[in-house]
């Protein structure tokens, strides 16, 4: 029988299973890319970083309703929902015979990923409060962060063993563990008393209220921007080694590397943010990034970029990352804890699908250097910058 609340070992690790179907969705297929693109649209290689992107808009696109879904119909509901497109959507991929339905998979993967996204943050608020629920977060997120760094090694070995399509029957193959697992062993935890039916007036009304948050909206477009280098370095990242460095063999091992250094921004960011308040560290880490692309830009318009200043341009965008999206999204939440779950879902959402629709033009703009990217990176980071000065410093109170 289901238990409400697991022994808090199996719990964390069923949270960050979860968590990492993610990362794995998106990081274990990078070294399929070339492959894929062979096959599938060999005359416009670059239209197949679609496929990581249109996953990312999936999951975007999702957020917006999964967060009111798992408050009205519960948080084991929600996720199993999503585990089940998820499947399907990788099913759908490993089949695929052309880009045009594969990209639509993808997008239905992403929006399955939305569910476990969401819904297993809710169901770790349902069971543990205060100081318990930061160490569950803890744990998990660093189990989570583990993933990026080793994924694109598995996916190395299931590609060049059983070819690309096998990656994502190892996608199909997490789910359906996770979803068993969480089937089997997990209780709902969302308690009667706290269930809040569907109400479109609400969802509407919460809507107005961000659109009408100055402090909201400026973290809301902000977000929208470090999404878009994020995930334009993403998609990018494997074809630049392999067509700009002749590198692609050796791609996972330098990506972990990568992975393990950025990993520790979000350690020192919990250490400092508590000294220096949110927004002067989000100014001072977006100040440094395009301070960094700058060099980088110059750098590649005069000269070529050699290999290790791109592993430093790619470095520099994910260390951005661990100092910004945490501080930026609790930036975004702060005036809205009366409703916190919906703006949650409704900032999450609209930064994604704007950051994702942002990074297209950049991906299909590759010609195989890292041109397009360092200039994206570059006017993005600019961006951000001018938008949290024009945000100004809080009142004294800040934490």
């Amino acid at each position: 029988m289901a238990s409400k609340r697991l022994a808090l070992p199996e719990f964390v690790s069923l949270v960050a299973m979860l968590f990492a179907m993610i990362a794995f969705s998106i990081d274990a297929m990078l070294p399929g890319l070339p492959m894929m693109g062979l096959e599938l649209t060999p005359d416009a290689p670059n239209r197949i970083m679609l496929v990581v992107l249109v996953f990312v808009l999936g999951m975007g696109s999702g957020t917006f309703f999964a967060g009111a879904l798992s408050d009205a119909f519960g948080r084991k509901t929600v996720i199993l929902l999503g585990v089940g497109i998820y499947l399907l959507g990788a099913l759908i991929s490993y089949w695929s015979q052309s880009l045009e339905v594969l990209l639509a998979a993808r997008f239905l993967q992403g929006v399955g990923a939305s569910g476990p996204r969401i819904a297993a943050l809710a169901m770790v608020r349902d069971l543990y409060q205060g100081s318990m629920m930061a160490r569950v977060m803890s744990i998990a997120m660093t189990i989570f962060m583990i993933v990026p760094a080793i994924a694109p090694m598995i996916g190395q070995a299931i590609i060049f063993t059983f070819g690309w399509r096998a990656v994502f029957a190892a996608f199909a193959l997490v789910s359906f563990v996770g979803g068993m697992w969480l089937l089997l062993r997990q209780a709902e935890t969302l308690a009667p008393e706290n269930i809040r039916p569907l109400s479109l007036k609400s969802y509407f009304s919460a809507v107005v209220e961000l659109c009408k948050n100055r402090i909201v909206m400026i973290s809301m477009f902000v977000q929208t921007l470090v999404i878009t280098f994020l995930f334009s370095t993403i998609s990018s990242i494997q074809p630049t080694f392999e067509m700009a460095y002749g590198r692609g063999e050796s791609f996972p091992y330098y990506f972990a590397g990568i992975a393990v250094i950025a990993g520790i921004s979000n350690v020192v960011n919990a250490k400092l943010v508590v000294r220096l308040g949110m927004r002067k560290l989000i100014t001072s880490a977006l100040t440094c990034h395009v301070i960094m692309m700058s060099i980088f830009l110059a750098m590649i318009v005069f000269f070529a970029m050699p290999f290790w200043m791109y592993l430093g341009l790619v470095t520099v965008n994910f260390l951005v990352l661990g100092f910004c999206m945490g501080n930026l999204t609790a930036l975004a939440l702060e005036p809205m804890g009366h409703i916190a779950g919906m703006a949650s879902s409704i900032t999450a959402g609209i930064s994604t699908v704007l950051g994702v629709m942002l990074a297209i033009p950049i991906t299909q703009n590759f010609d195989g250097t890292a041109f397009a990217l360092t200039i994206g990176s570059f006017l993005c980071g600019l961006g951000s910058l001018g938008l949290m000065i024009y945000l100004g410093p809080r009142p004294p109170v800040e934490a």
